[in-house]
């Protein structure tokens, strides 16, 4: 019987310790209202429902990295070198399926088959 129950305690507090994950959109809009200083930390932690705590260090990485959202992008990343070598890839690729749609498009046509 005592196994039983400590069983379903577990079960229970199985959620218990696991930590919740916030967007990114979630956490800028606390950090601004932060900012705003027209409530209290714990008047925002009640409305949102998190700890004054963590409000106060996405305020601190919000101002920390406020600056990059007026940083020019850097066209020379490794990231941003293979998107572009990517979609130079499937632009060649769309090109060559768009000769050979419209060759057999045409060929279908001359052939007098009906086409799409």
């Amino acid at each position: 019987m005592f196994l039983l129950s400590l069983r379903q305690e577990k079960k229970k507090n199985k959620n218990m310790g696991r930590r919740s994950k916030f967007d990114a959109s979630f956490k800028a809009k606390v950090a601004i209202e932060a900012l705003k200083e027209s409530k209290t930390l714990q008047e925002l932690a009640v409305e949102f429902n998190i700890a004054p705590s963590l409000i106060s260090r996405w305020k601190e990485e919000f101002i920390r990295n406020s600056a990059a959202a007026f940083a020019p992008v850097e066209e020379n990343s490794r990231e941003v070198k293979t998107l572009k070598a990517e979609n130079d890839r499937m632009l060649k690729i769309i090109g060559r399926q768009k000769v050979e749609v419209d060759f057999f498009a045409k060929a279908c046509e001359e052939a007098g088959l009906k086409v799409r």
